[in-house]
């Protein structure tokens, strides 16, 4: 099984490791090739992201049996919902199509892991209270981190590309996935497309 997940960028491309160590428990046997489609940015919508997930499914000697798009909220879209809407939308009848939001943005998904923030980042700035998802336009996660960085003694500013992965390193992925019900449903999509059992 080839997956070809698209992402925005090198920030999400540092969470592919974490999730393929996740996956290996749950799909012994079983693990899919996760191949990540980095979009240098923004990922297309309407006719070009329909174009992209064509050329995946279709093209190349190993074309991918399974295309899921990965995308931020912020700030285009007004919640996972709406992201999840129109890129469906944009991608007609392809039932081998699975959109994905991170809602607000990716890292949401980092701040179940606030004790190892407030380690990198030498502050004991509080950890934010709810579910890391809804945390939203006018405070995205990242401007989140990027001000416990900033006020903190690391001497330095919080590098997306960097940070996501010293963030991540030796921590358990299912911490992030019961607090966070759309990475729960990325990794569900992941796991039933495989013939797993998915996460209650």
């Amino acid at each position: 099984m080839k997956i070809s997940l698209i992402i925005e960028g090198n920030t999400e491309k540092a969470f592919i490791p974490k999730l393929r160590e996740y996956l290996q428990t749950l799909l012994p046997g079983n693990m899919p090739v996760i191949h990540p489609v980095s979009q240098k940015g923004r990922i297309p919508s309407g006719d070009e992201l329909d174009r992209l997930v064509d050329k995946l499914l279709r093209q190349g000697r190993n074309p991918a049996d399974h295309v899921i798009a990965l995308t931020d909220v912020y700030p285009d879209y007004a919640d996972a919902a709406d992201a999840k809407t129109k890129m469906r939308q944009s991608v007609k009848n392809q039932s081998r199509f699975h959109a994905h939001a991170a809602q607000f943005e990716f890292e949401a998904w980092l701040i179940p892991y606030w004790p190892r923030i407030q380690q990198l980042a030498k502050h004991n700035q509080t950890v934010p209270r709810g579910n890391p998802e809804i945390i939203n336009h006018n405070t995205p996660p990242s401007r989140l981190l990027k001000e416990v960085f900033r006020r903190g003694g690391s001497r330095d500013d919080y590098v997306k590309v960097r940070d996501a992965d010293r963030i991540l390193k030796d921590q358990d992925l299912n911490e992030a996935i019961q607090q966070c019900p759309e990475l729960k449903s990325l990794v569900n999509t992941i796991l039933d497309i495989c013939g797993g059992k998915t996460i209650p």
